[in-house]
């Protein structure tokens, strides 16, 4: 017996997702049951009032513009979408500008900077800082601190 040539290969590896992030994001809502007519309706900044179209958000999920979202399309976005602002900008960010945010909240600046510092390390150079601050709070604690 054979199977019908559009199976997929049990022992091929899964592509990973080429769709963008806010792209992501609304075909999220999609498959959760909302259409584009729906989030159209709710897309409406509220501090300026600004709209984004049916059209628009096709646009993103299909074949997104050169250009991102501006900050009262992605707040009118946040709002269809009910995520926070920073969601979506994080989002527009990872699709247009190929840029990941991290977030440190609750840390002070000596943290952000040392991860800042920390973040172009090879992994040999990560294992050697771990290692060096793992022997640091260990003699902190054996020399009762």
């Amino acid at each position: 017996m054979t199977a019908p040539a559009t199976a997929p290969d049990p022992g091929a590896a899964v592509q990973p997702s080429t769709i963008g992030a806010l792209s992501q994001l609304i075909q999220d809502a999609l498959d959760k049951g909302s259409s584009y007519g729906k989030l159209a309706e709710q897309a409406i900044d509220p501090d300026s009032g600004e709209t984004v179209s049916k059209a628009y958000l096709q646009r993103i999920v299909k074949n997104p513009p050169a250009n991102p979202p501006t900050v009262p399309m992605m707040k009118a976005i946040a709002t269809a979408l009910r995520k926070p602002f920073e969601r979506v900008q994080e989002a527009v960010a990872k699709q247009w500008l190929l840029y990941e945010a991290t977030e440190l909240a609750g840390y002070d600046e000596e943290v952000r900077i040392i991860v800042g510092h920390l973040a172009g390390k090879s992994k040999a150079e990560l294992v050697q800082w771990r290692m060096m601050i793992e022997a640091a709070e260990r003699a902190k604690r054996e020399a009762g601190e």
